[in-house]
């Protein structure tokens, strides 16, 4: 008993110094897994069917993903069919490669997140756009990177000039060379001195109200003036609408703005021209009568437009000089306003003027137009709506000499309303004027002329500004061809901001046509320092599909916000951040605001039209994945082809018997002869047996299967179940014994059968009997 416990005591103490000295189990790294599935065609499918091929991705580690999928045999990829979740990228199949792909750069939370990147600040050093731009075009692209575009203003027709900066790298766009020309024909862009526009003196931009990234411009030919497009997130041309012959007077458009659903402009012989946003066709009567005398200095319109009250105001300037005027045109009658028999002066005689812009009441409300002119003094003018003349908002006094003003950006923010005017000339090497109309002040905190010294050494020539709500900053352009950037709030340049929107609908994630379950978690700044923002002036803001305000938590001091309380269908997510400095950007790190939620895998989905060949009896599909641990494979799908009405076995049956005197000529394989009917003699005197060969012979373009030999006489020559291909025949030999008699011995056989992948509850077919017959003396006499 002793040595037993002790031998007890010496195995414990081993197992458990095994146990002590064994390695730790690693912890399993998360699995990434893809889920195959079809949608849209029945168990089994038919020919001509068009199937829904589904691919649900769970992201087990953050990082770069491809999905693919080759498109299976028997089947045909349907043009435009893919879809993917937001932040992907998918591709359809080229020539000769049948295979969908989708990428993600970074997926995020199992692939349930979206994220931009925050624009960073545009640098000190201004990013040169390589020609004597406008205004600058602002246009983000679906991962968040914001880009100047710029049309190098009073250029020829075949000149390059279009261009487009990524402000996040100051380089050019990719898509190169630039510039670009600009073309009357739809399409993408071309390259080289091929143009067919020429650019106008002061271009006014109008974007679509329903497709953001199309901007309208006015535009000239050799022949007409007219309306025309840029689509910049296709990006290309989209198209070019002739308004009024080029002749005579008529040489080229003040510019472009928008009231009621038109757009309109003003002719350099006072004409005004309609053009209608959702017809995309002139107005009806247009071109009106002229609102403002004949303006031409080289063929260019030397004034601008604005609006207010729903009225149209166009400055302008008289050719061969004298005192530069406002006119202004009601577009409910189609002629000059109430109160506006004649223009009105903008004085003194021999100024001239490049903008008409919009006056505003301490409230916000739009009260009338203004313009200041230029030449041997500045002179600010406005004039109500109703014509009646209105003060001059005082930021804009004392100028000076041979200063030139051009159109304000307009920035409101709930009832403060601020116009920042681009000026150079005189004094200026460029610089920008604020007014406040909120107080009627210039805007406070920043300088009464904001220079831009750290920008291209302050030579600058401001023409015009473009703001950023995401980033809260100025982007600015002038006649230097620099971009540089611009803080509304103290006119600091560079702006040390950013920002960034992101628009995330759960719904868009999934592609199979039923409903998921989702719930959003939160939003994220991801590689952002929170010790380089500050939090207390930054914002975020969110509204729901429908543009209402959506209430958010401010940013955890981590720089996450909370989102759980929300239950939009859509989340629209737009933060601006204050940066204490700018040291999160550059060296490759590019910082994102992620907005996240929880549900299902999402999906990536395309379509596929199965064969109409009879031979197709099944397809299926495997996808394929690769993300940071490593490669893997769905499940395969598999869906059987039921044979169509034009897809119908054509199965024969043939009921023979041996016509030899031998037997050895008549069993299985027997050389016969087979007949239809054996000759007298054949089955001897008295007793006799008879052979059988039945041959069923399937001729049609499908499989037979669950086939049965059926015969009404003889047991032995019913077979079964087999099955037969297109094209193949099936022998079965069979005989009767039986005592003569004076009649004939008569044997029918028929072959049940069901057409393969015919759907479950198909009644089977039947051929027609078939028949042999074997002659005793009398069927000679019959």
């Amino acid at each position: 008993m002793r040595r037993r416990l002790q031998a007890m005591v010496l195995a414990t103490a081993l197992a458990a110094s095994a146990l002590s000295s064994a390695a730790p189990v690693a912890a399993q790294p998360p699995v990434s897994t893809l889920t195959k599935s079809v949608q849209g065609v029945s168990d089994p499918a038919g020919h001509g069917d068009t199937a829904t091929w589904v691919v649900s991705y769970h992201n087990g580690t953050p990082g770069a993903a491809t999905i693919t999928d080759t498109i299976g045999a028997g089947q045909a990829y349907v043009p435009g069919s893919l879809q993917v979740p937001p932040g992907w990228t998918g591709t359809e199949p080229a020539p000769g490669n049948p295979v969908v792909s989708a990428t993600n750069p970074n997926v995020r939370n199992g692939g349930t997140a979206h994220a931009n990147l925050l624009t960073p600040p545009i640098p000190a050093s201004a990013s040169s756009t390589g020609g004597d731009g406008f205004s600058p075009l602002l246009h983000r692209t679906p991962d968040g990177r914001l880009q100047a575009w710029n049309v190098y203003h009073h250029l020829p027709v075949a000149n390059r000039k279009l261009m487009c900066t990524d402000l996040a790298t100051s380089a050019p766009c990719p898509g190169g060379p630039w510039p670009k020309p600009l073309n009357t024909t739809a399409g993408p862009f071309g390259t080289g001195d091929t143009g067919d526009i020429a650019s106008p003196l002061e271009p006014q931009y109008v974007r679509d109200p329903g497709t953001p990234s199309k901007i309208y411009y006015s535009a000239t030919t050799t022949t007409s003036i007219g309306v025309g497009c840029l689509d910049l997130a296709a990006p290309g041309n989209c198209g070019y609408w002739p308004l009024m012959n080029r002749a005579g007077q008529t040489t080229e458009l003040a510019g472009l703005v928008a009231l009621g659903g038109n757009l309109y402009g003003v002719a350099t012989s006072g004409h005004v021209v309609c053009w209608t946003i959702a017809s995309q066709s002139a107005c009806g009567g247009q071109p009106y009568a002229p609102i403002v005398p004949f303006t031409n200095t080289g063929g260019y319109y030397f004034g601008a437009l604005a609006t207010a009250g729903g009225r149209l105001f166009a400055s302008s300037t008289p050719s061969g000089g004298g005192t530069p005027v406002m006119g202004c045109f009601d577009p409910a009658a189609t002629s000059a306003c109430a109160g506006w028999p004649s223009p009105k002066s903008l004085g003194p005689s021999g100024n001239y003027t490049y903008n008409a812009y919009t006056s505003y009441g301490t409230t916000g409300v739009e009260t009338g137009a203004c313009s200041t002119t230029s030449g041997g003094t500045s002179v600010t003018t406005c004039y109500a709506i109703d014509g009646s003349p209105l003060s001059a908002p005082s930021s804009l006094a004392g100028l000076g000499a041979g200063v030139l003003a051009f159109n304000p950006e307009i920035v409101r923010i709930g009832d403060r309303v601020r116009s920042y005017v681009a000026i150079w000339g005189g004094p200026y090497q460029g610089a920008a004027v604020c007014h406040d109309w909120s107080t009627g002040t210039t805007c406070a905190g920043t300088p009464a002329r904001i220079t831009h010294p750290t920008a291209n050494n302050g030579i600058t020539r401001d023409y015009g500004y473009a703001y950023d709500p995401p980033t809260g900053c100025l982007i600015g352009l002038g006649d230097a061809g620099v971009l540089f950037s611009m803080d509304p709030d103290t006119g600091a340049s560079p702006c040390v901001r950013t920002g960034a929107s992101v628009s995330l609908t759960p719904a868009q994630f999934y592609c199979d046509g039923k409903p998921h379950s989702a719930s959003y978690t939160r939003a994220s700044l991801v590689g952002v320092t929170p010790a380089n923002v500050n939090f207390g002036a930054s914002t975020i803001t969110a509204t729901d599909q429908n543009g209402a305000a959506v209430a958010v938590p401010a940013f955890a001091p981590d720089g996450t916000v909370d989102l759980s309380g929300v239950s939009a269908t859509t989340l629209n997510l737009t933060t601006t951040l204050v940066l204490n400095n700018g040291a999160d950007f550059g060296g490759g790190n590019q910082p994102s605001l992620v907005v996240e939620f929880t549900g299902d895998a999402p999906q990536v989905c395309f379509r596929t039209t199965i064969a109409a060949e009879c031979a197709v009896g099944s397809v299926s599909n495997t996808a394929n994945g690769t993300d940071v641990t490593g490669g893997f494979a769905s499940n395969t799908v598999t869906r059987a082809v039921a044979p169509g009405h034009a897809c119908q076995p054509n199965v024969v049956v043939e009921k023979e018997i041996c016509g030899s005197h031998t037997p050895a000529n008549c069993k299985t394989g027997g050389a016969g002869p087979w007949v239809k009917q054996a000759p007298v003699g054949v089955l001897g005197l008295l007793f006799a047996t008879a052979y059988w060969r039945i041959t069923v012979t399937n001729s049609g373009p499908v499989s037979i299967v669950d086939s049965y030999v059926v015969d009404d006489g003889e047991p032995s020559c019913q077979t079964g179940p087999f099955t037969l291909a297109p094209g193949q025949s099936k022998q079965v030999y069979c005989s009767t014994y039986a005592l003569l008699s004076l009649f004939p011995l008569i044997n029918n056989a028929k072959v049940r059968y069901t057409p393969q992948n015919s759907p479950a509850g198909t009644p089977p077919s039947y051929t027609g009997w078939s028949s042999a017959k074997a002659c005793p003396l009398l069927c000679q006499l019959r």
